[in-house]
């Protein structure tokens, strides 16, 4: 008998017709003779409508209140499906993440999770039910309070689950087949992968691939949690995201492919410290400012030194819900960084390509480059790893990259993808 963890997202579990229709395939995986633990989102867009509630009741922000108020959107999904199990005359049992055992630390909105401890879950599964558990949730011991794990949290409750309970397999249902080399929203010609390491997941996921969030990822490359990412409105059998350390999954194909997988990012902003000192410390200064604000700095560029000032430029990116903040501590800081002005751009987009076979094959960033140019598309910045290259380019011309890329690395297929609903999520 196997332990399976399996994840749906919100257009998943969308409306009634679609939470029984999750409610069978839960069946049958435990008729199957497996034993089941469930981690479900709240229900289609109900975390953004109840955003958009608490943002007409007051302008004020109420972190603990807010928490308090999302965390109602995955108790609702995670009671009905629950009910809907029993329905089909398989026991079940819902559980909100603190009665889960999710522990976090105290960061109302985007907590992490410190610990999970189970108990709960484990004495329903030995009792023939199928647990239920909300995700996007927890409580802090240091506060006792509940919190929220931010955008994506419920990716990374479900990975936590079966790190904590040695799952055999955490599958993540969402509304694609599993994971394509694009958005096939954005790419219709994208090609659905079997299989995909860890590593490059990681890397797509940090580029802005949605189809799973960045910390499940991390999760379950560090505990070593095999991920199957599925479609829940089909049979296809979906990608295996893998660590090559752990030995290759059954049937997979050992060969690497040059690119596996190219991601895009339109919600950054470029911020430009202009005529910075060229002398030690300046740059130090500047993300130390970013780094106490507590915001996530992606990309970094700095120019070549001007002999006639002896100062330079430095560019980076960030959120770019955090930019504006970033500029006004910036300017609250001037008389420390001593630069002349300062720039700021919310209109780019951020393209990577990646791929594990990058490390023994030459000519990629020549074949990137070739592409872009013949599509007339001007670059930014660029930023390397072994296994990416990114580049930063104008927001408007972004689907215009991204397909040139696409067909320039070999990656069309033949037959367009099927997006069966909602965001990809």
């Amino acid at each position: 008998m196997a332990l399976i963890v399996q994840k749906y997202g919100g257009s998943s579990v969308a409306d009634a017709e679609s939470i029984k229709r999750v409610a069978k395939r839960i069946v049958e995986t435990r008729k199957a003779g497996n034993d089941v633990v469930v981690a479900v989102s709240a229900m289609g867009d109900t975390t953004d409508e109840l955003l958009d509630l608490a943002a007409a009741v007051t302008p004020i922000e109420a972190p603990r209140e807010l928490d308090m108020l999302m965390t109602a959107g995955e108790r609702i999904s995670m009671a009905l499906l629950a009910m809907a199990i029993k329905g089909l005359g398989v026991d079940a049992q819902s559980f909100t993440g603190s009665q889960a055992g999710v522990v976090t630390n105290a960061t109302h909105g985007a907590a992490r999770i410190v610990e999970v401890s189970p108990r709960r879950v484990k004495e329903a599964v030995a009792a023939g039910a199928v647990a239920i558990v909300a995700g996007f949730q927890g409580f802090s011991k240091e506060t006792a309070e509940v919190t929220t794990l931010g955008r994506g949290g419920s990716d990374t409750t479900a990975v936590a689950l079966a790190a904590s309970l040695d799952a055999d397999v955490c599958e993540i249902y969402t509304d694609v087949d599993g994971i394509f080399t694009a958005d096939p929203r954005q790419v219709p010609l994208a090609r659905k992968l079997d299989a995909i390491t860890s590593e490059e997941m990681l890397e797509l996921a940090a580029s802005g691939a949605k189809v799973l969030h960045l910390r499940a990822v991390e999760f379950a490359r560090r505990h070593g949690v095999t991920l199957h990412v599925r479609s829940s409105f089909s049979d296809q059998t979906g990608t295996i995201v893998y660590d090559p350390a752990n030995g290759i999954p059954e049937g997979v194909n050992m060969e690497e492919s040059i690119i596996n997988g190219i991601a895009s990012e339109k919600n950054e902003a470029k911020i430009t410290v202009v005529g910075v000192p060229d002398a030690p410390g300046r740059a130090a200064a500047i993300f130390d400012i970013v780094g106490r604000a507590d915001v996530n700095v992606d990309m970094i560029v700095q120019n070549v030194s001007r002999a006639d000032t002896a100062s330079t430029d430095i560019s980076f990116t960030v959120p770019v819900a955090d930019g504006r903040r970033v500029i006004e501590l910036l300017k609250n800081h001037g008389d420390v960084i001593e630069y002349s002005s300062l720039q700021y751009d919310d209109q780019i987009a951020k393209i990577a390509v990646v791929g594990a076979g990058m490390r023994t094959n030459a000519g990629v960033s020549a074949k990137l480059f070739r592409a872009l140019y013949e599509a007339g598309i001007n670059i930014d910045m660029i930023s390397t790893s072994e296994i990416r290259i990114s580049v930063v380019t104008r927001a408007d011309v972004l689907d215009k990259a991204l397909q040139a890329l696409h067909t320039a690395f070999g990656l069309d297929a033949d037959t367009e993808a099927v997006v069966y609903a909602g965001t990809g999520r």
